[in-house]
């Protein structure tokens, strides 16, 4: 797949790398700014529900059809483009915010705006990485990507708050666009390998399309392995929403102890992705996948069982269960770079995607329920519970557990 990236490889993914994180952390400070400044304007959790679902329904509904188009055009020239959109789309809200004409529903269409765009970035970046770097390093950077979102998770909110205490809005919105400069600069000037296409006519998108969808169908493996993400995402996402109640309702403590929380999380996330980094997980993949899974289920399942006064072991809990997050998705990432064809990447990223984040509204609508009625553990148990019994149960799938040996044919590019 890219055994003749040569021995400057680390230079120019890392520069690409860099530069993509850098305008991350931006976005990250600018959408922390812009979910304060609904916060304090408003004062509405349907503001900010609303605002939630804006910057989710796009990237579901889209995933499946943008990753055609990843897979069709050359991914360096399409992240370069979808950077400057976003960075225009930061802009046009610094000078909303500049000249006192920002409105809600600005906010709501440049969330949903940003969201489309990321169904095409994402998957972009996910399947530019397999062709960037030699697939026996594809987990250690896996690890390294999920050690940064941890690292953001920790940093970016102070940050975020430091900068909306201390700019006008315009200006916080400004950080944005000056950082992702950096993510285009690299973009410029150093090249992204392509995938190999058939020198035969250029089949239509539609065509490209159905071929996506019949890839994935006909590789049983790789379609139940993304069905097993999707089920884990949803009995996951609601953990994540009703973790505030959880420190509130049921251990009596407040915003502090919640910081605290996420705090544990987050060191969880960067300690699992440093771990991983250095290991490099088993010789399997799928191993490390089910070991990460059953352990994140071992940490959430067990905060249902804690009694109110045991507030400081749910933070221990809380660590455990992000030291495995990365541990799971990581190879899970590596895993599909590696097995998956480049020239079909795009199109599978962008399904896992939308396959994963659907499930959440779906999960949320009964979890909420189910936690109003029978209290907010319940779901800790189910849900934790519930990944500790998947990652098993996917022991006993074959075609899971042989996906890394080879592909079926039904699944090879025409």
């Amino acid at each position: 797949m890219n055994s003749n990236l040569g021995p400057n490889w680390k230079a120019r993914f890392f520069t690409i790398w860099a530069g993509q994180q850098a305008s991350l952390f931006g976005s990250w400070i600018a959408q922390f700014g812009l979910v304060w400044w609904l916060t304090r304007e408003t004062g509405s959790a349907t503001v900010l529900a609303t605002a939630s679902l804006v910057a989710m329904l796009p990237r579901i509904l889209l995933g499946p059809f943008t990753g055609t188009l990843v897979d069709r055009v050359p991914r360096r020239w399409l992240m370069v483009w979808v950077d400057c959109g976003i960075a225009a789309l930061a802009g046009l809200l610094a000078f909303l915010f500049w000249a006192g004409a920002i409105r809600i529903w600005h906010i709501y269409l440049v969330m949903a705006l940003r969201s489309a765009a990321g169904a095409l970035h994402w998957p972009s970046m996910a399947a530019a990485t397999s062709l960037l770097v030699p697939k026996e390093h594809l987990t250690r950077i896996a690890g390294l990507n999920q050690t940064m979102q941890g690292l953001l998770s920790i940093v970016s909110p102070p940050l975020g708050a430091l900068a909306v205490s201390a700019l006008p809005m315009y200006g916080v919105m400004g950080i944005d666009v000056f950082t992702f400069v950096f993510a285009v600069l690299p973009l410029l000037f150093i090249a992204i390998p392509e995938p190999a296409r058939a020198a035969a006519a250029r089949p239509t998108y539609f065509a490209d399309l159905a071929q996506g969808f019949r890839y994935v169908w006909g590789w049983r493996g790789l379609f139940l392995l993304l069905c097993l993400a999707a089920l884990l995402n949803g009995v996951a996402q609601p953990m994540a929403t009703l973790m505030p109640l959880l420190i509130k309702d049921h251990f009596g403590k407040g915003a502090l102890e919640l910081g605290w929380a996420e705090s544990a999380w987050g060191i969880g996330v960067v300690v699992g992705g440093l771990i991983l980094g250095v290991w490099g997980g088993f010789r399997r993949k799928i191993h490390t996948i089910l070991l990460g899974v059953v352990g994140m289920g071992l940490g959430f399942g067990l905060l249902g069982f804690l009694p109110p006064t045991w507030f400081y072991p749910a933070l221990g809990l809380f660590l455990l269960a992000g030291l495995m997050n990365p541990i799971a998705n990581s190879p899970f990432m590596a895993l599909v770079q590696t097995a998956v064809e480049p020239g079909m990447q795009g199109r599978v990223f962008s399904l896992m995607s939308s396959m994963a984040q659907g499930m959440a509204p779906l999960s949320l609508l009964l979890a909420g329920p189910l936690a109003d009625i029978l209290g907010v553990q319940f779901w800790y148990l189910v849900g934790g519970g519930g990944m500790i019994l998947l990652g098993l149960a996917a022991l006993a799938v074959p075609s899971i557990m042989r996906i890394e040996d080879h592909r079926p044919v039904a699944a090879t590019l025409e």
